[in-house]
């Protein structure tokens, strides 16, 4: 084979390989539409919307945080001076009506009081004074018209120390399901505005998920370091608590 000829079969061989890149790339974009195509078909255009709902109802249980502080020269004599205040007030508490299931006892602690070295004490280390000894408990209580009365008898017969006064809803799963349908119907509501307002139809839901928040009271009662009460009962307001939830809804569009 000549010289020329080579070059011929060279040139032709080039040739064909720059067809068939060419071909190639020009099928790249057309495949690549394709794809796109498809996977709108899977996956066809969306609204996305987050519906809010509330919910308020008036509580139905009390929930107190007593606490019997005592101190004294030993642990045994504070320790024996808190039982007996706490035996009081557990007594108390069960012959106004309230359950042993609804009494809990948080914790018990006992601690030592320090004195710390100073210029007038003259003192070279930290020196134990006395003991304290504190005893917290929770009462539930489902009457709500005996709150101020238990909060009264507490202190007067020896609860020193308190944290807050809650209210609640024993049983608020009817609340949040009403909670939930509003907001529902707030993000449907959302989501036909938005299409009517492009100009496109609202389809079927895709996928729909919920966030939900604990309830807000509306109002709190707080006592703290109650060392003398009045005769009369605490007075108390027990508001409404909120219930909120939020929903996350995907809807597909009609074109």
């Amino acid at each position: 084979m000549n010289h020329r000829a080579i070059t011929f079969l060279a040139a032709s061989f080039s040739a064909i390989m720059l067809a068939g890149i060419f071909a190639g790339a020009m099928a790249l974009p057309a495949a690549a539409q394709e794809a796109s195509m498809s996977d709108m078909s899977k996956h066809p255009a969306r609204i996305v919307v987050t519906g809010e709902g509330k919910a308020t109802a008036a509580p139905d249980t009390a929930i107190l945080d007593l606490t019997v502080l005592r101190d004294a020269k030993t642990a045994r004599e504070a320790l024996t001076a808190n039982n007996d205040a706490m035996s009081k007030v557990l007594d108390a508490m069960k012959k106004s009506g309230i359950a042993d299931r609804d009494l809990q006892t948080g914790s018990i602690v006992i601690q030592p009081q320090y004195v710390y070295p100073n210029e007038k004490n003259g003192l070279k280390a930290p020196s134990i004074t006395g003991y304290s000894v504190s005893n917290s408990l929770t009462v539930r209580v489902r009457d709500l018209s005996k709150v101020g009365d238990v909060l009264d008898q507490s202190v007067t017969l020896g609860v020193n120390q308190g944290g807050n006064l809650t209210f609640i809803n024993d049983d608020p799963a009817a609340i949040i399901n009403e909670a939930r349908r509003r907001a529902v119907a707030d993000a449907i509501n959302k989501a036909k505005t938005l299409a009517d307002s492009a100009g496109v139809g609202l389809g079927r839901v895709i996928e729909i998920s919920e966030e939900s928040h604990p309830p807000m009271p509306i109002a709190r009662a707080q006592f703290k370091a109650l060392a003398a009460a009045p005769q009369d009962s605490v007075p108390v307001a027990a508001g409404e608590n909120s219930y909120n939830v939020n929903v996350n809804i995907t809807f597909e569009i009609k074109q």
